[in-house]
């Protein structure tokens, strides 16, 4: 802000930009030399125009002016503009038919008629003509100086319209002009509309002093211009006049209107808008011009000595061509920068204009009293009246001029206490690039002393490999110019590294603003806010714990890595890292100990890998790796065994010894991979390391179709069973549960079947794994405990009925709870529902591991209370320790298909079965086998003591109507039997 309040006068381009002297670095056009004039030898051009053409080749001439926020033109009040070849031609014209007047008028048109013709109507046809112009560019350009066009326009009708009297009582009537006639009064009032148009384009004073000035000055030049017209003409005139009063009244108007006229030109001339200054100084040609005619002609008429079609009327006519050219002129260019800004004759002469017009006045005093024998009361008064109004004006000026005096001081004080208390250096520089002020800041913000600044040029201070956009940024700023209808400076904003007095390089920013015939900097230290960003865009593309790329930043190099790959054909391949068993690390020895584990884990990998190669933590405990250039199979499999020998070494931390394994997939690039493919192919390598850690962890393993087209199916899959949960599109089916030695049916197992989109009936395996241990496997469960307790209770009968449901489905809330509602609701004895605990039931974890015993405990225990029965599945598994079975209240224990399927062949199985069975009948509990499939199983099992079985040898699981028949069956063999 303080640069801009500074800042006054226009800034030329000498010294600052480099190029050849007075041509544009970027167009070669050539600059006018009052405004870009420039020193060949300046020390701030360094020879860096080539470099900035190179490297900044963009235009730097400011465009057309956009529209304003509310979408008009910002140009629609400016005046009207006219291309150049429209300016020129009616230039030429109107010339042309002034000097045809002139020649004509200097020959005496041929004839007395056709010079009465054109003195009359020429001068009106040239007056109407430049009424229709006036008012015509007042209509169509619109702006605040409209009315005083309408003025000009008004005041050349007048003259039209006495001209047009005087030609119908010469041409046409053939009579002299009566004097005093009507046309004498019209011409009358000629000057007033000229005089307000006048009043309306210069600028208006902003206070009462500014208006008393001006009223002044205008008395001063009337009054001088009246007297020294007193002296020489007018007192003669007006005692030597034989006329009438009228007459006499009418000869003198003219010359009092025109001094009235005339003074308004020269008092008002250099008071006037910035606008078109070229209609500004065509108009008061124009007006002067008139004046000088109507001088001359009131002289002519007391002598009689006027005649129409003399040079006289060729005055007039060039006056009303050049006001009616004068709204026109110069295209209708508003006034520029430069000439706004640049010294000006005008305001030193609009200085002096009251001490020349009482210079006129004193000559008219002095003409009076030397060649007359008593000096005039009319000139002894005016100039009296003349001498007061220039005391007044200085008295006035005075008192302005102190006030003006003591508010410059005040500001003074103020922007140097701004400037010398401000926290940002303020320097200024000369066209040379040479600093001419510093301020004080200096010695806090660069460490240098201010008066040791002082003499320094420029590029000296800034980075080397900044300097180049520094001075392209400065020939750009002062290439610009203020937006169309504005005169507020144009700022510039440059960050560059300049040197401090420590020799270090510190990030400064600068606001520039043009000061008289330099620049002026606005400097503040920004090399923290430079540090902070650069650790913020740091942190925002890396891990904050090992240093290594995250993952936005993989993507991005993996991007970059496959459009150069387009161009270049370098191969690309990706790792997926997984570190197996560093859960058990972080369960068993803490969190801390897990970190160091892992920044230890990101050092062997970075170090492993190839320089160019990127490796980033992804999160948790798994990395990736890019592989760039020159990575074929063979190669790529190389790096990723290194990789997983590395990270598979011990690890040393907190003076304890961990072990972890990686489990590396791998995938590789297609050959028809876009920048778009990055973050496909991180996941091809994903499921290729998923594959590994099934495959037994530990291992490498490369990426194929098929792993996709099974991760599709999987997904599938899961969204039908999502649906297939929300909607019960599920049903049960109940597979005997018979005595080994009898042969009857002692309970029935219920099994869930999902009936797919085909109608096909999908066992558990083939869904539960989809299942998973989320919300859906829970409500699963609890769907197939309430669909069981209902059909046995419909049902009837004594059978018991088996649920099969997993640890965690047991401890999750709700469970039991539904389950005793559900027994409560239907009616149904708490003994006819069994629950059997097993791994494999919905709600079961994927990799089996244990959950809490004692919540486990708990929920049992309330199902005991209510009635329900236990059956344990799996004992010694990771759900039912062998130290827990103690703790459980079970009532069965249940021999697990893998044990029953390997009887026939293996007798290691078989004595496990025996033992299993024997600890289930020393417990006093009952004794259950799955998957009896065949006979001989049967028959080994009632050998080793097994009470009861299930499998396909009995019967496979039935829907409820071949339930029916099959208890329908049973119940007539066993009344067969007792009878």
């Amino acid at each position: 802000m303080l640069s801009t309040e500074l800042s006054t006068t226009e800034l030329t381009t000498e010294g600052l930009l480099p190029g050849q002297p007075g041509r544009s670095a970027r167009s070669g056009q050539a600059w006018p030399d009052e405004e870009h004039g420039r020193s060949a030898a300046s020390p701030f051009a360094y020879g860096e125009s080539d470099l900035m053409e190179q490297e900044h080749p963009d235009d730097l001439v400011a465009g057309p002016p956009s529209p304003d926020a509310a979408g008009h033109d910002v140009t629609a009040h400016e005046p009207l503009r006219l291309s150049q070849a429209a300016a020129r031609l009616p230039r030429i014209l109107a010339m042309l038919v002034c000097l045809l007047y002139l020649a004509g008028a200097a020959y005496g048109w041929g004839s007395p008629g056709l010079a009465d013709f054109m003195g009359d109507f020429g001068l009106a046809g040239a007056a109407l003509t430049a009424s229709f112009s006036c008012f015509g560019y007042g209509l169509l350009s619109g702006g605040r100086h409209r009315g005083a066009w309408f003025c000009f326009g008004l005041s050349s009708l007048m003259v039209a319209l006495g001209n047009g009297i005087w030609g119908w009582y010469e041409c046409v009537l053939g009579q002299s002009l009566p004097s005093p006639s009507i046309a004498d009064f019209v011409f009358l009032f000629f000057a007033p509309p000229a005089i307000l148009g006048l009043l309306m384009l210069s600028k208006r004073p902003r206070n009462a002093a500014g208006w008393l000035c001006l009223a002044l000055d205008g008395w001063l030049i009337a009054g001088s211009l009246l007297t020294l017209s007193w002296s020489l003409a007018l007192a003669r005139t007006a005692s030597g006049d034989q006329h009438s009063p009228l007459r006499l009244a009418v000869g003198l108007a003219y010359p009092l209107l025109d001094i009235l006229l005339i003074s308004m030109v020269l008092g008002l001339r250099f008071r006037r808008q910035d606008g078109n200054r070229a209609a500004a100084h065509t108009a008061t040609v124009g007006l002067a011009l008139t004046v000088v005619c109507d001088a001359v002609f009131t002289s002519q008429s007391f002598k009689d000595a006027y005649h129409s079609g003399e040079l006289l009327d060729a005055g007039w006519f060039c006056g009303s061509m050049l006001l009616a050219w004068a709204p026109w002129a110069g295209g209708g260019r508003a006034l520029t920068r430069e000439s706004v800004r640049r010294p000006r004759v005008a305001s030193t002469f609009s200085a002096l204009t009251p001490y020349a017009a009482t210079g006129v006045c004193t000559v008219g005093l002095l003409y009076n009293a030397l060649g007359q024998h008593h000096l005039d009361r009319f000139v002894l008064i005016v100039s009296c009246t003349v001498v007061i109004a220039l005391i007044l004006r200085q008295g006035v000026m005075l008192l302005d001029n102190l006030a003006l005096a003591q508010r410059l001081s005040h500001q003074e004080r103020h922007f140097r206490s701004l400037v010398q208390g401000s926290s940002d250096v303020i320097m200024i520089a000369d066209p040379d690039g040479v600093l001419r002020y510093v301020s004080p800041a200096a010695a806090g913000v660069y460490g240098r002393p201010a008066e040791e600044l002082v003499g320094t040029r420029l590029p000296e201070m800034v980075h080397p490999d900044d300097l180049g956009h520094v001075l392209w940024e400065v020939q750009r700023y002062l290439a610009k110019a203020p937006a169309h209808g504005t005169t507020t400076e144009p700022t510039a904003r440059i960050e560059c590294r300049v040197r401090s007095g420590a020799g270090e390089w510190l990030d400064v920013e600068s606001t520039v603003n043009r000061y008289r015939d330099g620049l002026i900097f606005n400097c503040r230290d920004v090399s923290e806010r430079v540090r902070l960003q650069a650790q913020l865009e740091h942190n925002a593309f890396h891990d904050t714990l090992t240093g290594l790329p995250n993952r936005a930043l993989f993507l991005k190099r993996g991007r970059e890595a496959l459009t150069t790959r387009a161009e270049r054909r370098p191969d690309v391949a990706v790792l997926f890292v997984d570190l197996d068993g560093f859960k058990a690390v972080n369960d068993t020895a803490g969190h801390q100990v897990g970190d160091e584990l892992l920044v230890v884990a990101a050092q062997r990998l970075r170090e492993s890998v190839r320089e160019g190669d990127t490796v980033a933590r992804l999160g948790g405990d798994e990395f990736a790796v890019l592989l760039v250039g020159e990575v074929d199979r063979e190669r790529a499999f190389g790096i990723a065994e290194r990789l997983r020998v590395a990270v598979s070494a011990p690890y040393a931390v907190a003076s304890e010894e961990h072990t972890v394994a990686a489990s590396i997939g791998i995938a590789f690039a297609e050959a028809g991979a876009g920048p778009e493919g990055a973050a496909e192919l991180l996941r091809s390598a994903d499921l290729a390391m998923y594959q590994a850690k099934k495959r037994g962890k530990d291992r490498v393993h490369e990426y194929s179709p098929e792993l996709r087209s099974e991760l599709r199916r999987r997904t599938e899959l899961d969204q039908r069973l999502r649906v297939a949960v929300r909607e019960g599109e599920f049903t049960l089916v109940h597979q005997p549960i018979v005595e080994l030695r009898g042969g009857t049916v002692s309970g029935l197992a219920a099994q869930a079947r999902w009936r797919s989109a085909q109608g096909l009936l999908l066992t558990p395996a083939e869904f539960l794994h989809a299942a998973g241990g989320g919300e859906r496997a829970l409500r699963l469960a609890r769907w197939m405990v309430e669909h069981a307790v209902q059909q046995a209770a419909r049902r009837g009968g004594a059978l018991p009925v088996t649920v099969r449901l997993s640890p965690r489905a047991l401890t999750a809330p709700g469970l039991v709870e539904a389950a005793e509602a559900a027994l409560r609701r239907c009616g149904l004895p708490a003994t006819r529902l069994v629950v059997e605990l097993g791994e494999s039931g919905p709600g079961g974890l994927p990799d089996g591991r244990a959950h809490g015993v004692d919540e486990l405990v708990q929920r049992l225990g309330r199902l005991k209370q209510l009635g329900v029965g236990l059956v344990l599945d799996g004992l010694g598994g990771g759900a039912t320790p062998l130290s827990e079975l103690r703790r459980l209240p079970v009532d069965a224990l249940k021999l697990e298909r893998g044990v029953v399927d390997g009887l026939l062949d293996s007798a290691f199985l078989r004595t496990l079965a025996s033992t299993v069975l024997r600890i289930g009948r020393e417990l006093g509990l009952e004794t259950v086998a799955d998957g009896v499939d065949r006979a001989e199983q049967a028959r080994i099992l009632r050998d080793l003591g097994c009470s009861r079985g299930q499998g396909l040898h009995f019967a496979p699981p039935m829907r409820e109507d071949e339930l029916q028949e099959l208890l329908l069956a049973n119940a007539r063999t066993s009344e067969d039997d007792s009878a």
